[in-house]
């Protein structure tokens, strides 16, 4: 299996994470992984859609029915006003994920899925972890700058 680390420069470590929340946002992945035990006959097809609601300390995931997985509470993000609120839980959930790649390898959805954090909007603002056969990627999103970087490739190829 390859994994890819890509990181995008999201700020990381900004933001204090406590013992107790590291503990939280561990049993919250675990009980999403239960949800989709591992076995044979795999034919579950979605990805897992996180929301974290700044005011309430909230984090919640979802199917792509929209459907609710599991929920709690993360008592630290409660009320907390920081500009860069975002940011920092993404990347704190892009650690935590990869520190728990194998139980989420195993789980039983059907390859591609993803992870990825969404705003109130239910709209798309990181991916955090994408699954497939053979290839983890953990990080931001990797056709970031893509255009740039092929006219730049064109432009380089025509000078020859």
């Amino acid at each position: 299996m390859h994994i890819l680390h890509y990181l995008c420069n999201t700020k990381f470590n900004v933001m204090k994470l406590s013992e107790q929340t590291s503990q939280q946002i561990d049993r919250f992945i675990n009980k999403i992984a239960n949800k989709f035990p591992h076995n044979e006959d795999t034919n579950t097809l979605t990805d897992i859609h996180l929301r974290v609601i700044q005011d309430s300390g909230e984090m919640l995931a979802f199917d792509d029915d929209d459907q609710e997985i599991t929920r709690c509470v993360i008592e630290d993000w409660i009320d907390n006003k920081d500009e860069n609120f975002y940011d920092d839980i993404i990347g704190i959930l892009r650690k935590t994920l990869s520190r728990q790649q194998e139980k989420i390898d195993n789980m039983g959805i059907l390859k591609p899925f993803s992870f990825v954090m969404e705003n109130d909007d239910q709209e798309t603002i990181a991916e955090l972890y994408v699954a497939d056969d053979d290839t983890v990627i953990i990080g931001g999103d990797i056709m970031e700058d893509l255009d740039q970087d092929l006219d730049d490739f064109f432009a380089n190829l025509m000078k020859e």
